[in-house]
């Protein structure tokens, strides 16, 4: 079985493969259809099923691990491939080295450079709370990835998000005289509801919580139940479940409340710059100098351009 960087034109494809975005669409002749991304460890290839059937619904969920039978083709000079069946693959059947990937840099030098963050904190209801998730939570915030797809989706991505934002607000917070506390403590913790979100341990997908609640609003719980635990009665915990809240920046992108503090808007500001130069990386690596990408879902599906 080859993997999606070894494929080529007008071959036949079969393996087991990540469900990445997942789209369903109607024809002109009213006929369903979906639009698929494909990967593996090696990278994406985009999918299309056609005439697909009802049961087909149980079967094409991001996340879930696919066996497919289909056919590369180019489109609009993009390899793709045509999938003519597909099932879900048991968890026990997945060929865990299809998908194992890991940060670029060594989880050791991650957990080196979190801890140096950790340490730099003063504020002691920041500390409290930074030492109670970690002794609860530790294991799976150094393992998980951030995300099923889209960006850090490799072991030990969460930990290498965290850190990266940390390291940015390192540096912003002086330039923009905002509380470094505040901003470092919700760099590290805001995404730690994925550890709840998520479940693996080599493929990961969305939990029963995952999907009914959302790591937003289980961490905003988590850190309800920190201050209770620890006895805070200072606004530090009402200030970080408001950025945890608002750091997705928009409504429209799955926060309740928009950021209303210095410190909330520089977390989602932070956090949107991370993800998105992740996914700009992803995409560029997988061309030559002088292409441009397949369109990016996450992105606003734009082509990027890779310059020679």
């Amino acid at each position: 079985m080859k993997m999606i960087a070894e494929l080529e034109d007008r071959e036949q494809v079969e393996g087991q493969f990540l469900l990445g975005n997942v789209s369903k669409g109607i024809n002109v002749a009213g006929v369903a259809y979906y639009s698929l991304e494909l990967r593996d460890a090696s990278g994406t290839i985009n999918a299309k099923k056609w005439d697909a059937k009802p049961e087909d619904d149980q079967v094409f969920i991001s996340g879930n691990v696919i066996s497919v039978i289909g056919e590369t083709n180019t489109y609009r000079d993009q390899l793709q491939v045509k999938i003519s069946s597909a099932e879900l693959v048991p968890l026990e059947e997945i060929d865990e080295a299809r998908f194992t990937k890991f940060a670029p840099v060594s989880k050791e030098e991650l957990i080196k450079r979190f801890n140096d963050h950790v340490a730099s904190i003063k504020n002691q209801d920041c500390l409290k709370i930074l030492n109670y998730m970690l002794e609860k939570y530790k294991d799976k915030l150094f393992s998980f990835p951030a995300a099923v797809s889209i960006h850090h989706d490799y072991s030990s991505g969460l930990l290498m998000h965290s850190v990266t934002m940390a390291d940015i607000a390192k540096f912003l917070c002086p330039i923009y005289e905002a509380d470094h506390d505040l901003v470092v403590t919700g760099c590290l913790l805001h995404d730690l509801g994925k550890t709840i979100e998520l479940e693996g341990p080599i493929v990961y997908r969305y939990s029963l919580e995952g999907r009914l609640l959302g790591h937003i609003s289980i961490m905003c719980a988590e850190l309800k139940i920190a201050a209770e635990q620890l006895d805070i009665q200072s606004e530090v915990p009402l200030l970080l479940q408001h950025m945890i809240l608002s750091h997705h920046g928009q409504l429209e992108f799955g926060s309740p409340i928009l950021p209303l503090t210095k410190e909330a808007m520089l977390l989602s500001l932070i956090d949107n710059l991370d993800s998105k130069m992740v996914v700009v990386d992803k995409a560029i690596s997988e061309i030559d100098n002088g292409e441009f990408t397949a369109r990016v879902y996450s992105l606003d599906n734009r082509s990027l351009y890779k310059p020679k």
